[in-house]
């Protein structure tokens, strides 16, 4: 974890890359969870007899699932002190290159990749995220997560 306190140290962070995070494992609960909250009940990710002989040999997370956990996965790697607010602002260029397989686990690293002063003591942040599958080559995600926070 690394802790910034205040807006200049953040902006000091910036090209510099955290992480990785602790692992996270993704269970069939978790992955049956978010299929019954967003109705996505497809049979890659909930049936795990059939899922078997898929494409994966196994059910996997939703590709939304795995990018719903950037909050939970950043928490652990980066803290700014002294804002009075922060803000999701939105996400640029989301891509899943590999799938994750339940029963296995992910990490995230991030990198500060722009920071712009929006006013009102505010900064509009673009952190690139990966989100690694422990054993594979390829990351589960990398999205450029777009957030505001004011000092």
């Amino acid at each position: 974890m690394e802790t910034f306190h205040g807006r200049e140290e953040l902006l000091a962070s910036l090209g510099r890359e955290l992480g990785p995070g602790d692992w996270l494992e993704i269970g069939q609960d978790r992955i049956d969870g978010f299929a019954d909250v967003t109705g996505d009940h497809q049979w890659i990710h909930v049936d795990p007899e059939r899922a078997a002989a898929g494409p994966f040999g196994a059910t996997v997370a939703h590709g939304f699932l795995t990018l719903s956990l950037v909050p939970l996965l950043l928490d652990g790697l980066r803290r700014v002190e002294g804002t009075r607010m922060g803000l999701n602002y939105g996400l640029e260029r989301v891509r899943f290159p590999s799938a994750v397989r339940s029963g296995t686990r992910v990490r995230a690293r991030s990198t500060l990749v722009d920071a712009t002063d929006v006013g009102d003591g505010g900064l509009q942040l673009v952190t690139r995220v990966t989100i690694e599958v422990d054993g594979s080559p390829k990351p589960a995600c990398v999205a450029d997560l777009v957030t505001r926070a004011y000092f």
